[in-house]
């Protein structure tokens, strides 16, 4: 019988990692994500792989953040050499990240031994090179929306839009093993049924086995409205307080809606500040990719009453105080600003980036204002400063936290507690439930409230469980 192995995102957000082996052989990995938090969590990244990564057949990638896609390239280090397949925007975005992502992992590497060579310790190697990531990128094997493809023998993959980020999937597997057929669902990163940009995501019917997301299973976002306007009140208030605004943003997916709803409300004449940087050339790239794929935007190819005409054009007629800052003469040059400025800028959960930069001149100033627009994961920065710390340390200093801090929950990317249950009440037989991708008290309120909606059972696994498909 065909066996599913948990292997990351398992009771916490990032790592996505799941197995699924044929008594064939045949041997699919779906997802192959980093870990990101708490140092203990990351240290995991450079852990052996829980598999022969030269005995799989295949990776299937539901969507390019980080957390789902980040250790490919140490997964094709490591001898993997067969196709990883996705949407065709997947395999254009991963690209933009995972050569971004292998520049850190060598940056960091090289001052962590300088730091060790004055210690006499011996020198660490990057997780991976950017060798590693161009290797893994030449495996990419791009599929449309609703397209099925065979995976490995006996396993047939089909992905449809999960509305998370620009081609985002829900992976639907076929598993044919001792000629008895099952079907696995994975639901990726499910997204946000306001988002401005992604459609809704797909419902499905039928499921022998669910995989689904929690990140969110605690709760409902804000009213998307209710948002805007908040939204709307904080640039006003940092106006009047003479403060800059700091935006810490995920490059792909988050920062697209913020520039719309930045754009919406200066169209609407709410927008007090001199300017909007985007400090981040991983954004600007991703901008770029986004309006390649314009066509899969729920938009519809034009922002409103603008109309789409290559690259960035589109988005600086409906944000015309919008200004790209790629280079870091051009990044440092915004702390000249001391007020009258909206600062985006990675990452998403303050860990690592421009956006910590920004920190260092901004954060210690009463008249700043912080609005974390996104989940932040234990152990990062941003978590920290959501739950209140009075400093921080940042680039081997202590900085007070003295700005304003505003979290948004209503512009998420991922479906609150009710899009979830909504989007699984879709399976006309109820599935084997599997709750993933949350930390886990989050999970057992979802679980909770799936048995009291719609009387489902939610399973939520353990790291390394292995369960019979």
């Amino acid at each position: 019988m065909a066996l599913l192995s948990f292997l990351g995102a398992v009771q916490q957000v990032t790592g996505s990692s799941y197995l699924v082996e044929t008594h064939d052989g045949a041997r699919v990995l779906l997802d192959c994500g980093m870990h990101q938090g708490r140092r203990e969590e990351e240290e995991g990244n450079r852990a052996g792989f829980a598999f022969d990564p030269t005995t799989l057949d295949a990776v299937v990638l539901s969507h390019a953040h980080i957390d789902h896609s980040g250790l490919l390239p140490r997964l094709v280090a490591s001898g993997f050499n067969g196709p990883i397949h996705a949407t065709d925007a997947t395999c254009k975005l991963v690209e933009l990240m995972l050569l971004d992502s292998a520049s850190i992992q060598e940056k960091d590497a090289e001052w962590e031994n300088k730091w060790r060579a004055r210690l006499g310790k011996p020198p660490i190697q990057p997780l991976y090179t950017r060798i590693d990531a161009e290797r893994m990128l030449k495996l990419r094997v791009p599929h449309e929306y609703g397209e099925t493809f065979e995976a490995a023998l006996g396993i047939n993959v089909t992905l449809f839009d999960a509305g998370h980020i620009l081609g985002s999937a829900i992976v639907q597997a076929d598993v044919e093993d001792f000629d008895e057929k099952r079907r696995l669902v994975f639901s990726g990163d499910l997204g946000n049924s306001y988002s401005p940009l992604m459609h809704r995501p797909t419902p499905l019917h039928e499921a022998d086995v669910l995989l689904m997301e929690s990140t969110y299973g605690d709760r409902d976002h804000r009213d998307h409205d209710e948002t805007i306007e908040e939204l709307a009140d904080i640039l006003q208030q940092a106006h009047q307080d003479g403060g800059n605004v700091l935006m810490p943003s995920f490059a792909v997916g988050r920062t697209q809606d913020l520039i719309y709803y930045l754009g919406l409300l200066y169209q609407q004449g709410r927008v007090p500040q001199q300017r909007v940087f985007l400090d981040s050339p991983m954004a600007i790239g991703a901008n770029n990719i986004y309006s390649l794929f314009r066509e899969q935007l729920a938009v519809d190819a034009t922002w409103p009453g603008v109309q789409i005409e290559g690259h960035l054009t589109h988005i600086e007629k409906w944000l015309p105080i919008l200004r790209a800052t790629p280079t870091p003469e051009e990044s440092m040059a915004i702390n000249r600003f001391k007020s009258g400025a909206i600062v985006i800028a990675g990452s998403g959960m303050c860990s690592g980036g421009r956006i910590l930069h920004h920190f260092k001149h901004n954060l210690w100033r009463n008249e700043c204002h912080l609005v974390i627009p996104g989940f932040q994961a234990r152990g990062t920065l941003g978590r920290a400063i959501v739950d209140g710390a009075k400093t921080v340390k940042l680039l081997h200093q202590r900085i007070a936290v003295n700005a304003r801090v505003h979290t948004l929950g209503g512009f998420s990317a991922h479906a609150g507690q009710s899009q979830l249950i909504e989007w699984a009440s879709n399976f006309q037989s109820r599935p084997e439930l599997y709750l993933v991708h949350g930390e886990r008290e989050k999970m057992q309120t979802l679980q909770q409230a799936l048995s009291n909606r719609l009387g489902w059972k939610a399973n939520i696994p353990e790291p390394g469980d292995r369960i019979a498909l």
